[in-house]
């Protein structure tokens, strides 16, 4: 019976495993936290992450160039050409509405020619036609 509570004893003074885990994952924490520290406290790292960020711009355009270059080559549009083909097709809206508004106002204008001519006794379906002037 002694030897049963010395057991019992030495079993309460002993952590138990999950506690021997869990003071071995904080005392790596802290060893991990002390070398970064150490480590961004030198002004290499400072440096290193300057180059580091340049190279990740870099390597990021020319991807970019790559890419516009392969559509290119393939014949593909790409996002340069679907823009400048936009910008066409607007302007080409743009005419194309400027005309539509001149047909009408031509129209417009022979309806009331034919208007003005039908008061004359002339045939309203047929056009008047205007004689040229002579040049001066």
């Amino acid at each position: 019976m002694a030897d049963r509570s010395n057991q019992q004893r030495s079993d309460q003074d002993s952590p138990s495993p999950e506690q021997q885990v869990r003071a071995l994952y904080e005392q790596a924490e802290s060893r991990t936290a002390q070398a970064f520290d150490e480590l961004v406290s030198k002004p290499s790292f400072g440096l290193v992450m300057a180059r580091s960020a340049e190279n990740i711009a870099a390597l990021t355009r020319i991807g970019a160039d790559l890419a516009d270059t392969v559509l290119r080559n393939l014949r593909i549009a790409g996002r340069a050409d679907v823009t400048r083909l936009a910008r066409q097709l607007h302007r080409t809206e743009d005419k194309l509405e400027r005309v539509l508004q001149e047909i009408e106002a031509l129209r417009d204008e022979m309806v009331e020619r034919n208007a003005s001519s039908s008061g004359n006794g002339s045939d309203p379906s047929r056009p008047v036609r205007r004689r040229p002037e002579a040049k001066r």
